[in-house]
């Protein structure tokens, strides 16, 4: 009779698909234990990506099934997490308490890309990982605003920073050393020299995302970013306006063109309910980031709305995500981050601190 119920457990999980990697249980290789004694089930799930605010709805969803079968009369299902490292551009060497490296893009300016960025790290948090933040937009920093930072970071050595902390995200910016109206009038090389600066002279402790919010365009940053700095994948932030779509279409080509994996659109200012009348108007056009991530065969990580809620949130230094954890905005944020570190943990695993090094020695004669 056991042998039966595991046989019908395991089919169980090879058809249920977990929302966020868009596979089965079992094909995505993250069931870890099914054992049957007598009329008891006890499942263990690892998945790839935090779940701290998920794994008791996956936990009861399996549950309910699982006791539904013939002959069970309890099950167990246990959800934990592990996020590994996942593979970067070839040649590109992994940093130093740093597992995975997400660069956020937009190729044009105006679309709230630093707003996703920030919302997504504190959703990532809220989750369960331990999260970082850099700004990479030198010319024009607006994380230290978002997160109501206006400190230097403190050094312990004179060498290196350490990264302030907001709302659980670790974070680093120009603008933490610099006035907040003080123009940053560099030239490109300076630019990216600040950049690697800001990165690998942070002491950043044990992260498991490290988001880079870089600038719009397809510049020096974007180059330096492509070939010293180890990330592990992109999401590129678009409104559905044509325009917009035109400059997201080319920071997608660029990351194509580098070898960095783009894990999925993100639609923001999708549409606009009025506060008076309830109505939806997509002024921005409607569709136009799901209908890119089709053409371009990538995922689509959801859609964010024109709230007035968000933009005050941010001008305010307390993120939607942080501002409101359990409000219907945060859970759509929730959702988009949830999707994109899903979609990472299908990557290769990065073996390389792992791998011993291998001296060949010529044989003596």
């Amino acid at each position: 009779m056991s042998e039966v119920i595991q046989s019908q457990v395991s089919s169980l999980l090879a058809d249920f698909s977990d929302p966020y990697l868009l596979e089965n249980l079992a094909d995505a290789g993250v069931v870890k234990q099914v054992s049957v004694e007598g009329a008891s089930v006890r499942v263990t799930i690892e998945l790839g990506y935090p779940v701290a605010g998920y794994k008791e709805t996956l936990a009861a969803a399996l549950r309910e099934k699982i006791e539904a079968l013939d002959g069970v009369d309890s099950a167990t299902v246990e959800v934990t997490s592990l996020i590994q490292p996942r593979a970067a551009q070839k040649g590109v060497k992994r940093l130093k308490n740093i597992k995975n490296i997400i660069a956020v893009a937009s190729g044009k300016g105006g679309v709230g890309k630093s707003t996703v960025s920030v919302n997504l790290a504190l959703a990532l948090a809220q989750d369960g990982a331990t999260v970082g933040i850099l700004d990479a937009d030198i010319y024009g920093p607006s994380q230290p605003r978002m997160l109501n930072i206006n400190e230097p970071p403190p050094s312990l050595d004179g060498k290196s920073c350490e990264p302030l902390v907001g709302y659980g995200v670790q974070s680093m910016s120009i603008g933490y050393l610099i006035e907040e109206d003080t123009p940053m009038i560099w030239r490109g090389p300076m630019v990216t020299q600040a950049l690697m600066q800001l990165l690998t002279e942070t002491n950043w402790r044990d992260l498991d995302y490290l988001i880079i919010d870089l600038p719009p365009g397809t510049g020096d940053i974007q180059l330096t970013l492509a070939q010293k700095i180890p990330v592990a994948g992109s999401v590129i932030v678009t409104t559905p306006q044509d325009i917009a779509l035109l400059d997201a279409r080319k920071a997608l080509k660029m990351f194509e063109k580098v070898d960095v994996p783009v894990l999925g659109i993100v639609e923001n200012m999708s549409s606009y309910v009025c506060e008076a009348c309830g109505h939806t108007a997509h002024i921005f056009g409607q569709g136009g980031g799901e209908k890119m991530a089709h053409e371009y065969g990538v995922n689509f990580l959801g859609a964010l709305p024109l709230d007035l809620r968000i933009r005050e949130d941010a001008d305010a230094g307390k993120p939607t995500v942080a501002a409101d954890p359990d409000g219907d905005l945060a859970r759509r944020y929730k959702e988009v981050a949830r999707r994109t570190a899903a979609m990472l943990s299908m990557r290769p695993k990065d073996y390389s601190g792992v791998l011993p090094n291998v001296v060949v020695e010529g044989a003596s004669s």
